[in-house]
């Protein structure tokens, strides 16, 4: 690794660990609590013990009364499929790529800090790199140099191959984040399973120009993916929502996933702050808490 690499890697951590470690940890901890409490063991019954948890059959067999023990279980297996699709990377700036490794970092770092394994898959049209799930600072900064760094090959999108490994790398259920400008058709059959099985959260990167398009009518511009040249007309759009993002959102809830939406360039902090308490507050009206 050269040291602008370097350089560049130990700001990115700098930047992110400070939320992670002062309010997005703590978020993530309320909303991702693991999947509940699971055997350890057993021991002799003492008075006020719960009866309904007694142990029968240890009991019959000793002629003396046990109960079952539990601990929590809190470890989780956490991943982020992430879009280096030339789509992400086309900007001049480069405002798409630094969102995104920004967002996977403090992603990645709020899940390490909660002790769950992270997992990594960058994806184009193919797989082009995969982290199998981890704990550790080491195994953290390796993602956050994938995140920041890493160039794909490929110039297309697939999600249904990126969800395709998660899959097949997911042993049991996890939680997924899926980062995207969501350029790309055909993988709402794939990505209806895996929520069927996982927590998967979609996040959809968008350009400021969908959210706020420019005052300029007919614009001529090139699809960085394929090549192919159109003319758009911004016009329309103006005074309604923009009609890729609305059928996103359908289609996100077709799929019983939860959709974020983050502007390039503007503060990710803010956007899964947002995210973690909209979903705290579901998750509180559905059990009544």
């Amino acid at each position: 690794m050269n040291s602008n690499r370097d350089s560049r890697l130990n700001l990115l951590e700098l930047k992110c660990r400070r939320p992670v470690e002062h309010l997005l940890a703590g978020e993530y901890r309320s909303v991702f609590k693991g999947r509940g409490i699971e055997f350890e063991d057993v021991r002799i019954y003492e008075p006020g013990d719960d009866v309904r948890s007694m142990d029968w059959k240890v009991t019959a067999r000793t002629g003396v009364p046990h109960v079952k023990r539990y601990i929590e279980e809190r470890e989780q297996f956490f991943f982020l499929l992430v879009d280096l699709s030339a789509s992400t990377l086309s900007d001049l700036e480069g405002k798409k790529r630094r969102t995104l490794a920004e967002l996977g970092s403090l992603l990645a770092l709020a899940a390490l800090a909660n002790n769950d394994r992270v997992g990594l898959i960058l994806f184009t049209d193919r797989v082009e790199h995969m982290i199998p799930p981890g704990k550790g600072h080491q195994h953290g900064m390796r993602i956050l140099d994938a995140l920041d760094s890493f160039q794909p090959e490929g110039k297309g999108t697939d999600l249904g191959v990126a969800l395709d490994a998660f899959g097949h790398m997911a042993r049991k259920r996890s939680v997924a984040f899926l980062v995207s400008d969501f350029l790309s058709s055909d993988f709402e059959n794939e990505l209806q399973a895996a929520a069927f099985k996982h927590d998967v959260i979609a996040v959809n990167l968008m350009e400021p120009q969908e959210v706020d398009p420019p005052d300029c009518g007919l614009v001529h511009i090139q699809d960085s993916e394929t090549g192919e040249a159109r003319v758009v007309d911004f016009v329309p759009i103006q005074t309604k929502l923009n009609p890729r993002i609305l059928r996103l959102r359908e289609g996100m809830l077709e799929c019983s996933v939860d959709l974020v939406e983050v502007v390039a360039g503007e503060d990710c902090v803010a956007a899964l702050a947002s995210f973690f308490r909209a979903r705290q507050r579901l998750v509180a009206d559905e059990t009544g808490g």
